[in-house]
């Protein structure tokens, strides 16, 4: 497989980033997925715990979910995934549950990030599958969703 270049990487951080705009808009943390496979969109995911009352409806996850079933299977290989901040321990664990062989985030979450800011759970030795880590993409716009929303909740 490929390794896509950075305008590629861009192109498909901006959809995530989409993502992460209807979250914002349903009043929630505006976190954006999408899984790509052989260069096009599978499916999308954007956070939606406080709609759903599910602390599992992260963006990842939703994004995962989607795309095992679209696929009829949970093994995602061969497929990217792209996520506007860096996934947390639990969004992780199913990131190499599913097998994904490459993740692309925005920006980095030293407060709960597990692809390398709090802990790396993504690439331990000791587990059965580990994942290539691309961090920092558009970096910039994905801190600033972010920091759009904390804000609107210290007005």
């Amino acid at each position: 497989m490929d390794f896509p270049g950075r305008n590629v990487q861009e192109l498909f951080m901006k959809e995530a980033i989409s993502e992460g705009r209807k979250a914002l808009a349903l009043g929630e943390v505006p976190v954006g997925a999408v899984v790509v496979r052989d260069g096009n969109i599978i499916s999308r995911g954007h956070n939606v715990k406080e709609i759903l009352i599910d602390p599992t409806g992260h963006a990842e996850l939703v994004a995962i979910r989607k795309a095992a079933a679209l696929l009829g299977g949970w093994r995602l290989v061969g497929a990217d995934l792209y996520v506007t901040i860096e996934p947390c321990p639990m969004c992780a664990g199913a990131i190499v549950q599913a097998r994904i062989p490459r993740l692309f985030f925005g920006a980095r979450d030293p407060k709960a990030g597990a692809a390398g800011s709090l802990l790396n759970l993504l690439q331990m030795k000791e587990l059965n599958h580990q994942v290539e880590v691309v961090g920092g993409i558009l970096e910039e716009e994905c801190r600033q969703l972010m920091q759009e929303f904390f804000q609107t909740l210290r007005v």
